[in-house]
């Protein structure tokens, strides 16, 4: 298969989308402290507080033990909150504190941005369907 027949294919365009997105999101987020790890967990924790570790993980795109590295950052930032004991099971709720909630919401505008700029020039019947159908894409690999 040749170079431009790689090009023209779905899967290569996905990944050459995400890759841009990423560095440039990463870019944005650097000046914060944040790296996109650290950002799609302070994301996750703002839209489930107490959420499990290893739901936390999954929803990041991250290894459990990655995650707790990134935690460790972030706590060690003041950014995020472990409780001192478990509330059920052994899994301590881990929940963002006013400074977390403060940088997310700069974080968010960073990658909002980002976003917006990826998508200029679709209009907002074709940026809905992309949606669709990239979550369809994943829906079916799922």
């Amino acid at each position: 298969m040749s170079q431009a027949d790689v090009r023209n294919r779905a899967g290569y365009q996905v990944k050459r989308a995400q890759q841009a997105l990423h560095q440039a999101c990463e870019r944005r987020l650097r000046p914060l402290g944040l790296s996109m790890s650290k950002y799609a967990v302070l994301h996750a924790l703002d839209g489930e507080p107490g959420i499990s570790s290893a739901e936390l993980a999954r929803r990041c795109f991250v290894t459990r033990q990655s995650l707790q590295d990134v935690l460790g950052g972030l706590r060690g930032a003041g950014l995020v909150a472990v409780a001192e004991s478990a509330t059920g099971g052994r899994a301590r709720p881990v929940t963002l504190t006013g400074a977390g909630e403060r940088l997310l919401g700069e974080a968010d505008r960073a990658v909002s941005e980002v976003e917006e700029r990826m998508l200029a020039g679709i209009g907002p019947d074709d940026r809905r369907r992309l949606v669709e159908l990239l979550a369809s894409c994943a829906d079916s690999l799922s």
